[in-house]
């Protein structure tokens, strides 16, 4: 229920999808006694969408999710697994298909050639509301770790997942981690967050391996506009996604914290 209610609500709550149905509506009342507020709707839509498209307004927002973990080095200390979560690939005709989110898979595999001991894990069965699921996510991460030289043996598929609730759940339990093992958490930085509260929260004490960042980390991310309207949409939608994502976890109780951070060295695990 969990997993339907919030594509619904996020299709319903995203703002440039807002936008669009705003500019709709303000079409419709150009036709009617009410034309005037509706030129007025249209406007603000036009704005909203002209800053979500060409304005660092997204950075802006994405920034804080990025900076939350920092970043790692791939050789920092003995790692006994390496979890990497869905959302970045697919397959199409019986071929691999990866989006922008592709960081996700090939650091994955930069960390398992650099980590040989470790097990590399795949959580991630698929997403979509709508579309019938015929190949997994999973199916397109062993074709892909496959095809780049790693061994069969290593590999670990969780297929079943939908989102990150399901992601922490079901990969607990398939690889049932013991207190003294040491597993990373590869996801988007702008995903971080979210992910280790998860984790956190279904007892699963991971580490963050952020990658896939949207902003340069540096003063240009609050004054470089975006050349392609397309790009800056796109990234609004996943940080605005977050954000409502990090309070609606929270308040149902899927995460440990409402905007989870590195804890204290030394604090429990």
């Amino acid at each position: 229920m969990f997993f339907t209610l919030s594509k619904i609500l996020w299709f319903l709550a995203s703002p440039v999808n807002l936008a669009i149905l705003g500019l709709v509506l303000a079409s419709l009342l150009a036709f009617t006694r009410f034309s005037g507020p509706g030129r007025w709707l249209g406007l603000i839509c036009v704005v909203v969408l002209g800053l979500l498209a060409f304005s660092p307004l997204p950075r802006i927002v994405v920034r804080p999710l990025e900076d939350r973990f920092p970043q790692q080095a791939i050789n920092s200390g003995k790692v006994d697994g390496i979890i990497v979560l869905g959302g970045a690939i697919g397959v199409a005709r019986e071929d691999i298909v990866l989006n922008y989110a592709a960081a996700r898979m090939t650091k994955a595999v930069e960390l398992a050639r650099a980590h040989p001991e470790a097990k590399l894990v795949f959580a991630g069965g698929g997403g979509n509301l709508l579309s019938p699921i015929v190949r997994t996510e999973a199916d397109g991460a062993r074709l892909l770790f496959l095809g780049l030289g790693l061994p069969e043996s290593r590999l670990v598929l969780e297929d079943k997942s939908r989102n990150t609730l399901e992601n922490a759940v079901f990969t607990r339990r398939l690889v049932d981690p013991k207190p003294d093992e040491r597993w990373l958490l590869v996801t988007s930085a702008w995903h971080m967050p979210r992910a280790m509260g998860v984790f956190r929260k279904a007892g699963f004490q991971v580490e963050a391996f952020p990658v896939d960042f949207l902003s340069a980390g540096t003063s240009a991310d609050y004054v470089q506009p975006y050349r392609k309207a397309s790009r800056g949409l796109d990234i609004a939608d996943d940080a605005f996604k977050e954000w409502v994502g990090l309070v609606a976890y929270y308040l149902a109780g899927y995460s440990d914290a409402l905007f989870p951070g590195p804890r204290p060295a030394g604090a429990a695990r």
